[in-house]
């Protein structure tokens, strides 16, 4: 079939050729298209090997026993024995004041880096130390709050959270910041013209309108530190009794037993460091469920 042809429009060299680039731009989204679901693919395969590996593993530990129950150290041999309810007590207790310690203050550091700084050097400052600080290896930052903390005050986990929030600060900074410029200006130049402080409309219109894309950052820096084990190691110690005291004396978390107990030849050991990996996924999934309703709740009353 020939291909279609227009008549020149005035001004123009010849005539315009219509079918060809409508063809060649299908073909380019047919192949982008199958390249994105290609890499989609290759992404899928490691990430459902791994989560049925764990679960498949470690599902057979997991009962309400292994949640409550005290850990034993990983020489004890016999299958069924010992839990992780120290271990995750101390992981929501460590990991939750992380997170109250840096998600307020890496959204507010978005919000000055996108709203207020500008081109200002503070702003260009706050840009790079946070790209740097994304790079920093975690036992690095163990290591710093060690130094600074742990040898001056003890083991705790305190310390340990202020190693997790100094991991997760840069995420929520990078992400939020990211989140808040796909936030359009027209939004902001209506409330403006109605009258609104700058304040005001950072609060109800900006802040709500990037609210999802805020908790997925954050949620992405929770799941970072949660499973986090160099910071730890240097920070809380691991015990085997639960310390519900954050602040005085070593302390215990999900991702220590993990590294104690895969390390140990005993099968035992083996088997109860899967369980605790799935313990791990599983509070990570219903943070993440539970932070996706109240997200979605939010948005419909902000609108």
């Amino acid at each position: 079939m020939a291909a279609v042809t227009q008549q020149p429009a005035p001004g123009s060299a010849g005539p315009v050729n219509l079918r060809e680039p409508a063809g060649w731009r299908r073909t380019k989204n047919g192949l982008m298209t199958g390249l994105m679901w290609l890499a989609f693919l290759i992404v899928l395969v490691p990430l459902v090997l791994v989560l049925y590996t764990v679960v498949s593993k470690g599902a057979a530990a997991i009962n309400w026993q292994f949640l409550s129950s005290p850990t034993i150290p990983p020489n004890i041999m016999p299958l069924g024995s010992g839990g992780m309810g120290p271990a995750v007590v101390g992981t929501l207790e460590i990991t939750g004041f992380a997170a109250l310690i840096a998600i307020p203050v890496g959204v507010l550091g978005a919000v000055y880096l996108n709203e207020y700084g500008g081109n200002g050097i503070l702003a260009k400052v706050i840009a790079f130390m946070s790209d740097v600080m994304t790079g920093v290896p975690s036992i690095v930052m163990g290591l710093f709050i060690y130094t600074i903390w742990t040898l001056q005050f003890g083991y705790s986990g305190m310390g340990g959270s202020f190693a997790l929030a100094c991991l997760m600060l840069p995420v929520v900074i990078r992400s939020s910041y990211e989140m808040l410029r796909l936030v359009p200006n027209s939004l902001r130049e209506g409330s403006y013209a109605l009258g609104a402080s700058k304040a005001r409309v950072i609060l109800t219109v900006v802040l709500p309108s990037a609210v999802g894309g805020i908790v997925s950052g954050a949620l992405l820096a929770v799941a970072r530190a949660a499973g986090e084990t160099a910071p730890l190691l240097f920070t809380i110690l691991t015990v085997e009794q639960t310390n519900s005291n954050l602040f005085s004396g070593a302390n215990t978390a999900l991702s220590t037993q993990i590294f104690a107990n895969a390390t140990s030849p005993y099968v035992g050991a083996e088997q109860r460091a899967w369980g605790a990996a799935l313990t791990l996924i599983a509070i990570t999934f219903i943070l993440m469920i539970v932070a996706r309703i109240v997200t979605a709740r939010f948005t419909r009353y902000s609108h």
